[in-house]
């Protein structure tokens, strides 16, 4: 079955810091806010479980992954002062993958090749 399914997925989590949570919280409101405004962007929201952190998103392509990172980074910054980012993972067809190894490299993702999917 040939791949129809283009869309980017970043998978992050992070632990966030003790008396953080709260902070951690406001953050990610305010980059949801931010991401609303980007054209590329498919879903994108924030889930939780206790001190752990999720965030769920989904990117048309490779491009509004690169804009979004742009366009949160200092929000992104912020959040990492007071969490870790545990695990990134990247789910895309190849050819995006091949445009996101070298921006996303100091992230240290582990990458998942799309290889069979469709989307409605």
């Amino acid at each position: 079955m040939a791949l129809e399914d283009q869309v980017c997925t970043l998978v992050p989590y992070f632990t966030v810091a003790d008396g953080k949570l709260d902070a951690f919280k406001a953050i990610g409101e305010k980059m949801v806010v931010a991401t609303k405004k980007e054209s590329g962007v498919r879903f994108y929201g924030f889930s939780f479980s206790g001190q752990r952190a999720h965030c769920r998103e989904g990117y048309e392509n490779a491009a509004g992954i690169l804009a979004h990172l742009e366009n949160v980074g200092p929000l992104l910054q912020e959040a990492l002062a007071i969490a870790q980012l545990d695990l990134l993972e990247v789910h895309a067809p190849a050819s995006e993958i091949a445009l996101l190894q070298e921006p996303l490299k100091d992230l240290n993702p582990t990458f998942f090749t799309m290889e069979t999917g469709f989307r409605r």
